[in-house]
């Protein structure tokens, strides 16, 4: 009985640590491959921005670090040279080389998306204000 306790006791702290110290899976995360484009990985932050956002969220307390964790995510798989080194070692290699900036701006690109979409749509209205 005593064997079977400390084997199970063995195996739950194995567990705990290597899901704690392995980092977070930024594919799954995002929801792509790891076979994905740039343009796939993009599309996936584009679309998770909305959906995760902690105003659109207000009722889940886990709302802010599910965003922190797609920012993190896209950080990595959409630069070519962290997440060749992400998908050799993982995160914790990325933040020992100081590779993973922690203040990233999660909305930076989900904003200058919104931002070059409402300029062209100023300059269409605009435009067809003259025509009318």
């Amino acid at each position: 009985m005593q064997v079977n306790l400390v084997c199970g006791f063995i195996l739950f702290n194995l567990i705990f640590i290597t899901s704690v110290y392995a980092g977070r899976d930024f594919y799954k995360i995002l929801g792509v491959s790891k076979s994905a484009s740039l343009h796939e990985v993009k599309k996936a932050y584009r679309r998770l921005a909305k959906e995760l956002h902690p105003d659109k969220n207000q009722d889940d307390p886990n709302a802010s670090q599910k965003f922190q964790d797609l920012g993190a995510a896209y950080e990595v798989l959409a630069d070519e040279e962290k997440r060749k080194k992400y998908d050799r070692c993982g995160e914790d290699c990325l933040q020992k080389d100081g590779m993973m900036d922690g203040g990233m701006d999660p909305f930076a690109s989900f904003l200058e998306t919104l931002d070059s979409i409402l300029v062209v749509e100023s300059k269409n209205m605009r435009h067809q204000g003259e025509l009318t």
